[in-house]
């Protein structure tokens, strides 16, 4: 399907699959009027992780500020808007129902049409803010709950040639991090002690079966954990650094790799690098210096829209949009969404 992507169009986007409330008006889906985020890192904190009826909660606190702020801030009325985009899925299906309700309310009330959003492709499209996107492409999307390859042969177009098997990247971070007694959100803190240490530690690196765009890093997860364990048994000084460097470098390599294997064997003009993983400097330094090398254009989104934002939902809800999706007051949120389906 051929998009009109140059129409101009106002978006409100909506953001609660996990522990962000977010809110952002964008503009033809490149150019962000606002985006309010309300964290609940700090809450979430003192648990070192997520606590699905925490987040829920403060989702109801949050989402009418965040709403009200995002329409402030873009100096928009509701009559500009053309659309409402929610993120229907996949995440805590407590958190979804938050954010789609307050969509499926804000709609109704002011008479805007309601377009649902695979969380995923939010992510994806945070990189059109960055470059406009070329076809076909391959897109590596890195979460704490998702690691996938994705192909894309036209806008709205999707086909995942590769997903983890086990544990995503961010899931692997944050468990780690845990281990060694760092604060949550682990990818951060690992990121920063890493650059304080040495890769001095052989960790493993899950291939799968040869060719396999597909990931694992459950066995490097349980690798490093056990590393940790054994050496605090026998009385052994740890470097925190060393372990923190050593296994990024380990899932660097293999994300590198396995998408580097995909950009062979398909054709394309464009690599993307998204979600909350693509803010990690060794992923960013590795992957760019591969991408060079094979004289691949890479794209990644700037730090604050590697994470969960509702900017990068309203771009994905443009498309949606010009394709003429839309939900009526029946849509629910669907913690599994699968990307195809959209």
């Amino acid at each position: 399907m051929s998009l009109n992507v140059n129409r101009k169009t106002m978006i409100l986007g909506i953001e609660t699959s996990c522990d962000e409330t977010a809110a952002a008006v964008v503009e033809n889906g490149t150019k962000i009027l606002a985006n309010a985020v309300a964290s609940q890192i700090d809450i979430h904190r003192r648990f070192g992780g997520v606590v699905p009826e925490v987040a829920s909660r403060h989702h109801v606190d949050q989402i009418t500020i965040v709403c009200e702020e995002a329409m402030r801030e873009s100096g928009i009325s509701w009559g500009d808007l053309d659309a409402i985009a929610v993120t229907q899925g996949p995440g805590l299906i407590g958190a979804l129902l938050v954010g789609v309700n307050a969509a499926k309310a804000l709609a109704f009330a002011h008479g805007i049409p309601l377009v649902p959003v695979h969380h995923i492709t939010g992510h994806i499209y945070a990189n059109r803010f960055v470059h406009e996107l070329q076809f076909p492409l391959i897109a590596l999307v890195v979460s704490g709950g998702h690691t996938e390859l994705v192909f894309m042969k036209a806008h709205g177009s999707y086909q995942v040639i590769g997903t983890t098997r086990d544990d995503a990247a961010g899931e692997a971070f944050d468990k780690v991090a845990r281990t060694l007694g760092l604060p949550y959100p682990g990818g951060p803190e690992i990121d920063r002690l890493a650059k304080q240490g040495k890769a001095s530690i052989d960790f493993p690196r899950a291939w799968l079966e040869e060719g396999s765009l597909d990931f694992s890093f459950s066995g490097l997860k349980s690798a490093v954990i056990n590393y940790i364990h054994n050496e605090r048994q026998r009385g052994r000084e740890i470097s925190k650094a060393d372990v923190a460097a050593s296994f990024q470098v380990s899932v660097a390599e293999v994300l590198v790799k396995k998408t580097m294997l995909a950009a062979g064997r398909y054709d394309i003009r464009q690599l993307l690098v998204a979600g909350g993983v693509s803010a990690n400097s060794r992923v960013r330094k590795e992957m760019t210096a591969a991408a060079e090398t094979r004289g691949i254009p890479l794209v990644i989104p700037p730090l604050r829209l590697c994470t969960d934002n509702a900017a990068m939902i309203a771009a994905s809800g443009t498309i949606g949009f010009l394709k003429g999706m839309r939900a009526d007051l029946a849509l629910n949120g669907s913690p599994n969404l699968a990307i195809e389906d959209f």
